[in-house]
């Protein structure tokens, strides 16, 4: 726009400048005598008298012959009335011009300029710039993708599905139904989503997030059994009072819960074993001071559950070492107390590669054999060879992990540690 304006401003001064004269126009410029009155004006016609040296012929063309006059009586001097030889004036003059109104002032002429459309200049390139995706009140951000697995599994869990109109704190989530979700002898798992991280977390009460789209997973197996009805009803009774709380709407599944559980407590009875070498001394006890020495130099941490436990490079346990009597170790006791026998436990579903493992923890268990003096033997106290290991390798390890492969649940994995707990 200021370009367009600058541009009419300066078309503007230009045709004024051509348009303007620079004299008086004496065809337009009004006069105080009417105009046939040009012809009756006296007029004295001065006479130029050519030098003495140039030839009179000169002036000939500008001017006729007139008579002499006297010579005391200058030109100048002779009456306005006096006629002389010159052609009349009127008879040379030119025609009597035709006086035109002259035009009325106006303050400021109206010049009419033909618009010249200025050129439009394009607009500068920018970089596009890749705003957030904003969606309008009634809209939705896209759906996020399913609830991992590793998270919650249908088949594993009764799972709960709410939509919250508006984020709720988890710690109000979780301390709603609490005491109620306390009756339920089975594990109940809260997993909400992200909207920060744009993923699927579980909820924990040290952890506070604002949450929209909330799942709730009443494990249905786990070493104690398959659910009762009566942690059912309880259950979907707590899930009814949480939505109500929260203004949302919760989606129960419609599936034979009872004869789901069922199954897969069966399929876990099939596959829970657990592998245990003993080592028993051949008449000296086994000193806790050298226990705990042979323990830590393989690795293996005390832990408040009174075993010595190996873990993997992701925190997961591979195998632990318990006292073969009923008394667990503790750090305060260990300098003092002595033990005739030992036991290498490995938890075959919670242990991924199961058969490297249960080789490691051979290799530690004749270890320890060998420094405290001491015999590998089974559960009937029979002495245990290459032989009997590699039996219960292939047979008590290997096949079981591999039945839980097929069935899509691998030994070690989120999964199995949930169901064997």
């Amino acid at each position: 726009m200021a370009y367009n304006k600058w541009q009419e401003y300066r078309h503007r001064k230009v045709a004024e400048s051509v348009l303007r004269p620079e004299h008086d126009d004496v065809l337009l410029k009004p006069t105080s005598r009417p105009a046939a009155a040009v012809s009756e004006i006296e007029r004295v016609e001065p006479v130029f008298a050519p030098p003495a040296d140039e030839d009179e012929s000169r002036y000939a063309t500008n001017a006729a012959p007139v008579e002499a006059e006297p010579e005391d009586i200058p030109p100048w001097d002779l009456p306005p009335t006096v006629e002389t030889s010159v052609p009349e004036v009127h008879e040379i003059s030119m025609p009597e011009p035709v006086v035109e109104p002259a035009p009325e002032p106006v303050a400021e002429p109206v010049i009419e300029v033909p618009v010249v459309e200025a050129p439009v200049m394009p607009p500068p390139l920018r970089e596009p710039v890749v705003a957030p995706p904003v969606f309008a009140a009634h809209e939705e951000a896209p759906a996020p993708e399913p609830v991992p697995a590793e998270l919650l599994d249908p088949r594993l869990e009764f799972i709960v599905s709410m939509e919250l109109v508006e984020p709720v704190s988890s710690r109000q989530i979780l301390q709603s139904q609490r005491d109620v979700l306390q009756r339920v002898s089975r594990p109940v798992h809260f997993v909400a989503y992200n909207e920060r991280a744009r993923e699927w977390i579980r909820l924990r009460s040290d952890n506070e997030i604002p949450v929209r789209r909330l799942r709730i997973g009443l494990q249905l197996v786990n070493r104690l059994g398959p659910v009762s009805d009566g942690d059912l009803a309880v259950f979907t009774g707590a899930m009814q009072a949480l939505a109500d709380e929260l203004m949302a709407v919760a989606d129960m599944p419609t599936s034979r819960v009872l004869d789901q559980a069922a199954e897969i407590d069966r399929f876990c009875a099939a596959v829970d074993l657990e592998i245990g070498l003993n080592l028993v001394s051949r008449g000296q006890p086994f000193p806790g001071t050298k226990i705990r020495a042979l323990a830590e130099a393989a690795g293996m941490v005390l832990g408040l559950d009174g075993m010595f436990t190996r873990h993997d490079d992701d925190g997961r346990a591979q195998f632990s070492l318990q006292n073969y009597e009923s008394a667990g170790f503790a750090a305060d006791t260990l300098r003092t107390m002595t033990t005739h026998g030992l036991t290498f436990l490995l938890d075959v579903p919670r242990v991924d590669h199961g058969e490297r493992v249960f080789q490691q923890m051979v290799e530690q268990a004749r270890r320890f054999a060998e420094t405290l003096q001491g015999t590998l033997v089974d559960d009937n106290r029979q002495p245990l060879g290459d032989a009997q290991l590699d039996h219960i390798r292939r047979e008590f390890i290997g096949k079981p992990q591999a039945t839980m492969q097929s069935f899509g649940l691998p030994a070690g994995s989120p999964q199995a540690l949930r169901l064997f707990s």
